[in-house]
């Protein structure tokens, strides 16, 4: 037996601390051991391990419970899949019950449904639920509740964009023309083509009439702010879903659903909590444009190489440290990927935001649309 043991210390010294933790949970079912032990402290503890399990006579006892506390855990489970398959079901019949009593059409028996069947070829007055009547009268009772902090952050985030827009209004434009072109030149990796073709749209946009650049000023404000946002959202957010596998299965499905709504219904929410101008403008640009960050940012970290991550851990780095030193810097190509996917969204929602009272070059765009100028809306 001992020569056994040897032959095993061997065979551990060789492994990495994944693996080990591995061998120690599924082999001898050390759960308590985690990334927080030392490799020798986990081999130790699997060679105590594997000297009672030569020890002892018989495991089928151990291997019977095991099992029965394993099909114990998934009675649970098991009952969440059922209630989530029939909750559906309930839902829509409960649906179908009250917009049938809620409708001033209704048939006045069920019997007048199977003798007069009209409304299998039409879709039935009867058969409308009312939604618009609901969300009206939760709004009004949320917006009454709720309204001051609303009021509060629409306030914040107005302040922000004024205090922006005056900044850079009080720059000189030359100043601003160069701070751009500095921004882009080491962004872009110091391509000088880039650089110089930046400097030159920029210059033109004042050059086609000075009243651009005040729009342009004030359009600038709006993106920044909605970026930032979105940065400050986006990020933690891909970093939580590359960490767990539950917070990943929650946010997809939303983060599909949230780029398959059309843009343009992302103002109705702002519209109704923030009234109309540049506040909605920016909490529609932030639901739009976070989508891309997020999924990027998740998937640069998991990209990351598993032996890289083995080998930090292998030095004794913590989570904080591997995330921070080593996840991070390798998914920083993704990342950044993401917040230019993140800038493009926002400057698509340029003109979109100008209909809800937005000012700035959107602004233009939409007013040489409406009066059907087709020079004023290339400008």
């Amino acid at each position: 037996m001992d020569f056994e043991i040897e032959k095993l210390e061997k065979k551990l010294n060789g492994l990495t601390k994944v693996a080990l933790l591995k061998l120690a949970h599924e082999e001898y079912g050390l759960y308590h051991l985690d990334d927080s032990y030392k490799p020798k402290y986990i081999i130790e503890q699997i060679i105590v391990a594997a000297r009672e399990k030569a020890e002892a006579s018989s495991f089928v006892p151990v291997r019977r419970i095991k099992s029965k506390s394993i099909r114990s855990k998934d009675k649970p489970l098991l009952i969440r899949k059922l209630l989530t398959y029939l909750t559906f079901p309930i839902i829509m019949i409960w649906l179908l019950i009250t917009s049938f009593n809620a409708s001033r059409f209704r048939p006045d028996s069920a019997m007048e449904l199977l003798t007069d069947p009209s409304w299998l070829y039409n879709w039935p007055r009867w058969l409308d639920i009312p939604l618009m009547k609901w969300i009206n009268d939760w709004f009004k009772v949320f917006n009454k509740e709720y309204g001051v902090y609303f009021e509060a952050v629409n306030n914040f985030l107005l302040g922000a964009i004024l205090s922006l827009k005056h900044f850079l209004m009080m720059m000189p434009w030359p100043l601003v023309i160069a701070l751009v072109v500095t921004i882009v030149f080491f962004s872009s990796g110091r391509k000088l083509g880039t650089t110089v073709f930046v400097g030159i749209c920029t210059f033109f946009i004042g050059f086609l009439h000075p009243r651009f650049w005040d729009k342009a000023i004030e359009t600038t404000s709006i993106m920044i702010i909605g970026i930032l946002f979105c940065i400050f959202i986006g990020i933690p957010l891909g970093i939580a879903m590359s960490r767990s596998v539950r917070v990943r299965n929650a946010t997809l499905p939303v983060l599909d659903l949230m780029q398959t709504i059309p843009s343009f219904c992302y103002l109705i929410p702002g519209i109704m909590l923030f009234g109309l101008g540049a506040v909605p403008a920016i909490i529609a640009t932030v639901i739009y444009a976070v989508p891309p960050l997020v999924r990027l940012t998740d998937l640069g970290i998991r990209l990351v190489d598993t032996e890289v991550i083995e080998a930090a851990e292998a030095f004794g780095a913590s989570k904080k440290q591997k995330l921070l030193g080593v996840q991070l810097p390798l998914a920083l190509p993704n990342i950044m990927q993401g917040i230019n996917q993140t800038t493009m969204m926002a400057l698509a929602m340029v003109v979109i935001a100008s209909m809800i009272g937005t000012r700035g070059l959107g602004d233009e765009v939409l007013l040489g649309l409406q009066q059907l100028n087709v020079g004023k809306a290339t400008e």
